[in-house]
């Protein structure tokens, strides 16, 4: 039987004698005492497994938390960071991954329809190796990092701060977006990581602010910085506010090959190039804006600083960031005083993402929801494969990326700005479930291709992941329900009791 055609097998009907599959699209049933490490590690990593609980109890679920938050180096197993140094977004800078996209692109012009055609597919070839290298990399770095929080969150802002791969070359410059937009902010000052964001050459395209100049206004950016990176939508801000902050925005873009354009003389000194990011004077309206009530002298540059202090220190930005969290790591509709409490610590540290995280984690609500967030498609595949190979490096993640594919979350593939859902509603329908299943098999016989590399056999065939073991004993059995016992007992071989596992309720939830 195929890896995934568990949809009309006998094990769907096992389970659904069970009562499992009902109880997948239902809050967890797990119940464990609010002391216990494992529900608050599986809840702050991308699940846990028995070095991150190792770890744990080594230091102390306090020490381990504080740890979390403010994490050293990551160091990762010799055979993973191999693999992410030979990546080309490892060996070449973005903007040289840029420019050659360009210049191929702009070679094609030229040819015969034959040539281009060939040549349009090279270049899409290209453009989607650097993106499926960013996606594993990410994985990788999920899989395997000490650092389970800051790689989390890293996930959680680069939803949050959501640019599509599809759209024109951005597949070239998402790896660097990820890598130093996101990742070195995520668990820092929001402020920081804003003005990452802003900067960068991937959020520019997306959202069409290199086409933003004076007395040729786009306002796309400037709508999604208010209603979805800052302050909410239901903030109060105005359409006008809307187009003052575009204003501000004016000649924020990027730039393009080694020539720097024909400043007017007078404003030469005021051009600014880093990289891809570009300011251009020319471009820019040079009047003052009223943004929020307050004035923004006309002066170039220095104005989005100015706006972006602004948005960032906004009561508005510290609701609307707090209860995003908490929608994430505790509920679909958190309970209005928790985020209250964050919201306070956001604004006294300054949006400090640590500091409001443990205001979080310290939290009685936070420990009452524990075993009760149901997984996206995300969590729900990387905690699988944490937890059955753990001690084994995968060697290629095109099968788990496709599996995120077929769930309905790819990497870096959300069109919209929103990002993607975080509520159960958004993933729990039959036929996600159907499609679990199938994964959860897949992994537990062994039969998933992770450990093939493309165009050669394969360099190990390891067996199916022994899930039975000191760990489940432990640890994992005390957390499931009677029903997930009784399919776990009726199980015929270790694959088919591996697969009861991982497709059970309470690995649908965290």
């Amino acid at each position: 039987m195929s890896a995934f055609s568990f949809a009309r097998s006998p094990y769907a009907a096992m389970i659904a004698t069970a009562g499992l599959l009902t109880a997948c699209a239902s809050p967890g049933v797990a119940h464990v005492r609010q002391t216990s490490v494992f529900p608050v590690v599986n809840r702050i990593s991308w699940g846990a497994n028995s070095e991150t609980l190792r770890q744990a109890n080594a230091l102390g679920l306090d020490r381990y938390l504080e740890q979390q938050l403010h994490p050293g180096p990551a160091h990762l197993p010799a055979q993973v960071q191999a693999q992410i140094d030979a990546m080309t977004i490892s060996q070449r800078p973005v903007e040289q991954l840029e420019q050659d996209a360009e210049q191929r692109r702009r070679e094609s012009q030229g040819m015969s329809d034959e040539q281009k055609q060939a040549a349009r597919q090279a270049y899409q070839q290209d453009l989607n190796q650097l993106a499926r290298e960013a996606a594993t990399r990410s994985l990788l770095r999920d899989l395997y990092s000490p650092n389970q929080l800051q790689e989390q969150m890293t996930w959680f802002w680069m939803n949050h701060f959501n640019v599509h791969q599809g759209k024109h070359d951005l597949r070239a410059m998402i790896g660097d977006y990820e890598e130093h937009a996101i990742r070195p902010h995520a668990l820092g000052k929001f402020r920081d990581l804003l003005a990452a964001t802003a900067h960068h050459p991937a959020m520019l395209r997306y959202l069409d602010n290199e086409h933003n100049a004076a007395n040729h206004i786009n306002e796309n950016y400037a709508r999604e910085l208010m209603e979805l990176h800052t302050l909410g939508v239901d903030a109060g801000y105005s359409q006008r506010d809307v187009q003052e902050l575009a204003r501000v925005l004016t000649g924020v873009g990027i730039h393009h090959g080694d020539q720097v354009p024909r400043v007017r003389p007078r404003l030469q000194g005021q051009y600014v190039r880093q990289g891809l990011f570009e300011f251009n004077p020319n471009r820019h309206d040079y009047g003052d804006k009223q943004l929020l009530g307050r004035t923004i002298r006309g002066r170039g540059l220095a104005e989005l600083d100015e706006a972006l202090d602004l948005l960032s220190r906004q009561p508005a930005t510290a609701h609307f960031i707090s209860r995003k969290l908490a929608v994430f790591f505790v509920s679909d509709n958190p309970p209005p005083t928790l985020v209250e409490r964050m919201a306070q610590a956001f604004l006294r540290s300054d949006g400090d993402v640590a500091t409001t995280l443990r205001t979080m984690f310290d939290a009685p609500e936070f420990a009452q929801s524990l075993g009760h967030k149901f997984k996206d498609p995300v969590h729900y595949a990387v905690s699988a494969v944490r937890l059955a190979y753990e001690d084994k490096t995968i060697l290629n993640a095109m099968p788990l990326l496709n599996a995120l594919n077929r769930m309905g979350e790819p990497l870096y593939g959300r069109q919209t700005p929103d990002g993607y859902p975080m509520t159960q509603s958004a993933w729990d329908s039959a036929g996600q479930m159907t499609t679990r299943f199938d994964i959860a098999k897949a992994i537990g016989t062994g039969n998933t291709g992770l450990f093939r590399t493309e165009g050669r056999m394969p360099q190990e065939r390891p067996a199916f992941p022994q899930l039975s073991n000191a760990m489940y004993y432990q640890t994992l059995q005390q957390t499931l329900g009677p029903a997930t016992r009784k399919a776990l007992d009726q199980a015929t071989s270790p694959q088919e009791w591996n697969m009861l596992l991982l497709s059970s309720p309470e690995m649908m939830n965290r």
